[in-house]
């Protein structure tokens, strides 16, 4: 299944339903004493007060066998951490981070034929509001589309809003995507996302903590949420309430050392307010996918491209240059001793001036003076 012995997976199969996650006492157990003999402790109510507490409830439902069964005919299989699969280095922040709410999965119900760790090794989660604006689902089908497309892999929970048009911009150009699901990995929530999931199955992975057949419960979302940003090595919020899902994602890439980006949206869109409250509070304002890919990307390899800037026809012109330049009238035409006075510079220094500009057709010669040529004589400096 994960090339991890069958009695591993059994273990970690039982562990995963036994132990609601975040389960951090548990997987202090495991790594400990291992995952068959933590298994078989709990089984026996052998273990210390915290594990007992995590795990009292349910110690006595060993469906391990049952949830293999139904995750192979689901085209599900277990990837735990003694499997090649395992993304030790993204999870390995996890550890640093210590606390209840951020441990670390016990093993994780994976759907796809994707390799897991391969496609953490370059992710971005893209996350948002569920009641997206126009706005918003533009811009995260674009970041997920550019991101895929630059070898990127886009994570994020399948949610209707900006998640879903993340999910979707990546496979508009068979691009690399992960949905980490609140339920079991062979359950479409929400329903009117099971034809996008099982894309993403397909061309990426599906991806859970919680057994086949799983339903989905308001606290799993967000316990959830810590799977997003730790499998990646940024977060992008796209579009946030005050109080979101979306910025419990950031929280906890930030607490797991992850970069934190936010798009910015209207000042008066209450859907931007915590996004605009993320980029206050340190995180990187971004508006273009090679910002995000320069964030998140390789070092020296990754690098955004600086945007074409307008040009004006007086670019490049020398301080004295647009002195001159700026003197002339918009109507009207000036000798040269005119335009030393009118710019504060020597005549000499006006005539040298004036062969560059009207080389470059911003002055024309007309019966001794000076003048804008017609096509920009109403032009205002800017």
């Amino acid at each position: 299944m994960s090339g991890a012995d069958r009695a591993v997976l059994r273990a970690r199969a039982y562990l995963l339903r036994v132990a609601e996650p975040p389960a951090k006492e548990t997987g202090l157990l495991v790594e400990q004493m291992g995952p068959v003999a933590a298994a078989d402790a709990i089984r026996r109510g052998d273990v210390p007060g915290p594990v007992a507490t995590e795990t009292r409830a349910r110690r006595s439902t060993d469906l391990a066998e049952n949830d293999l069964a139904a995750a192979a005919a689901a085209g599900v299989r277990l990837v735990v951490p003694e499997s090649p699969e395992w993304p030790h280095w993204p999870f390995s922040a996890f550890a640093v981070a210590g606390t209840k709410e951020l441990a670390p999965p016990l093993a994780l119900w994976v759907r796809g034929s994707e390799d897991l760790a391969e496609l953490c090794d370059r992710a971005v989660a893209i996350v948002g509001a569920r009641a997206a604006t126009g706005y918003g689902t533009h811009v995260a089908s674009d970041l997920g589309a550019a991101l895929a497309d630059g070898g990127q892999t886009v994570v994020s929970g399948a949610a209707i809003g900006i998640d879903g048009a993340a999910h979707r911009g990546a496979l508009s150009v068979g691009g690399p995507t992960v949905a980490v699901l609140a339920c079991g990995p062979d359950r479409a929530y929400p329903a009117s996302h099971a034809a996008l999931i099982e894309r993403v199955a397909r061309s990426g992975l599906v991806v859970s903590e919680y057994p086949p057949g799983a339903v989905p419960a308001r606290h799993r979302f967000l316990v959830r949420n810590r799977l997003i940003a730790g499998l990646t090595a940024g977060t992008v919020v796209v579009e946030a309430a005050r109080r979101s899902g979306a910025q419990r994602t950031a929280f906890a890439a930030r607490a797991l050392g992850r970069l934190v980006m936010a798009v910015p949206g209207p000042v008066t869109s209450a859907g931007s307010v915590g996004c605009h409250e993320l980029i206050r509070d340190g995180a990187l304002l971004v508006t273009r996918p090679e910002e995000v890919r320069e964030a998140t990307g390789r070092l020296g390899i990754d690098l955004a491209a600086e945007p074409e800037r307008p040009r004006r026809p007086t670019d490049g012109l020398d301080p004295v240059q647009v002195l001159v330049h700026d003197a002339l009238p918009p109507r009207a035409a000036r000798d040269t001793g005119w335009l030393a006075v009118e710019a504060g510079v020597t005549v000499g220094a006006v005539r040298s001036a004036l062969i560059e500009l009207e080389g470059r057709g911003l002055v024309e010669h007309r019966e001794g003076r000076w003048q804008r040529p017609a096509s920009k004589r109403d032009e205002q400096p800017a």
